[in-house]
């Protein structure tokens, strides 16, 4: 942790997160990477690890809420991931970066050389067990309010990120499985300038793998991934099945 007066570090900590903590040392803890318990002689702290697992699971059902309310009309399977896209290690240290919070992070002297308060592993589980800590402290209303402030610019951009990871995983899944790499075909679009809604089908070689519509092509494009990489799994996973039977 950067050398500071520790009342003063924490209040910028508790403004940029939106909590003041009521117990001080679930703060203390949140920030405590096991590497600095291993050189310390402090036998009262805990590490971040048991507060990691909490904030995990805080975290994945917040995100899960506020999915529901932003995106109503989509089924559970999007929903997932979407979700996943938000809910991951890249995903929180980007939050955990944006809040400055390596700089509070108890670290040993071999985990600082070595570059720990800009690793994302490092960041992503101390942004989780500073939500669990949240959560103990104030309950699940305040670490809603603060996973809330700090996750909600993300869910803007959320189906765009899963829908690249959608049209990644396909294009990996069938050059992998195939060979082939996925063409993408506006089959029409329909309305007038300001509310068009076009449709798009997925081929791999001469076959159709999917077909969706959105208000953009990419949306189309996107959804289109979603289902063409749906039946590709389920299409590997029979054959893999038939294949261990034989």
């Amino acid at each position: 942790m950067i050398a500071a007066d520790k009342k003063f570090v924490y209040a910028a900590l508790e403004s940029a997160i939106g909590h003041v903590f009521a117990h001080e040392a679930l703060c203390e803890a949140a920030l405590t990477h096991k590497s600095w318990l291993n050189e310390s002689y402090d036998t009262h702290r805990s590490d971040n690890e048991r507060l990691e697992f909490l904030g995990d699971a805080v975290l994945a059902l917040v995100i899960s809420d506020l999915l529901m309310q932003h995106f109503s009309e989509h089924p559970e399977g999007e929903l997932s991931k979407i979700r996943a896209a938000i809910v991951n290690e890249a995903s929180l240290a980007q939050v955990a970066e944006g809040l400055g919070l390596g700089q509070w992070i108890f670290l040993g002297r071999g985990e600082e050389q070595a570059g720990g308060r800009q690793k994302r592993s490092i960041l992503s589980d101390t942004l989780e067990a500073l939500l669990g800590a949240v959560y103990q402290d104030g309950g699940f209303s305040a670490a809603f309010g603060v996973a809330q402030r700090l996750f909600t610019p993300l869910l803007a951009d959320a189906e765009t990120v899963a829908g690249r990871d959608f049209k990644s995983r396909l294009q990996e899944l069938a050059q992998a499985k195939l060979q082939l790499a996925p063409s993408y075909i506006v089959i029409s679009q329909d309305g007038p300038d300001h509310d068009k809604t076009f449709e798009v089908a997925i081929l791999l070689g001469d076959q159709e793998f999917g077909r969706a519509q959105g208000k953009s092509k990419k949306e189309a494009q996107q959804s289109a991934a979603a289902r063409a990489l749906a039946r590709l799994e389920a299409a590997s996973a029979v054959a893999g099945s038939l294949n261990r039977r034989s």
